[in-house]
């Protein structure tokens, strides 16, 4: 995974962009498979690390890892650390982005209906 230079005119693109445009500034926050999977497990409740990891099984540790911090930087989640041993870590969605949960299921009412019209051949 690539980091965009801040340098760039692709950052600078894109920054334009989301600063301009609130739709492509909150797509940008939970663009991308894992963000928005992340967020659909989460949407029922607060999940342990490995929870997380079981539901979504084709994510690495390493990814999940790097995308739970992302959403943490982002206020998209709020991680929780228990004094137990061995360590209990929970994430729950902020209130910020349990706002997305009925985004998120009109997304996936969208969804259904746009896989059924290309298999009808609409």
């Amino acid at each position: 995974m690539s980091k965009i230079k801040e340098s760039s005119t692709n950052f600078q693109n894109k920054q334009l962009l989301t600063d301009e445009c609130d739709e492509i500034y909150s797509v940008s926050l939970i663009g991308g498979q894992w963000t928005l999977a992340i967020c659909c497990h989460l949407a029922n409740g607060k999940l342990r690390f490995g929870e997380l990891k079981k539901r979504i099984p084709n994510i690495t540790e390493r990814m999940l890892t790097l995308q739970l911090r992302k959403m943490e930087e982002n206020k998209l989640v709020t991680r929780t650390v228990y004094a137990d041993v061995p360590p209990c870590v929970e994430y729950e969605l902020t209130p910020i982005a349990q706002q997305l949960i009925p985004i998120i299921n009109q997304l996936a009412m969208w969804g259904k209906e746009h896989k059924q019209s290309i298999s009808m051949g609409a």
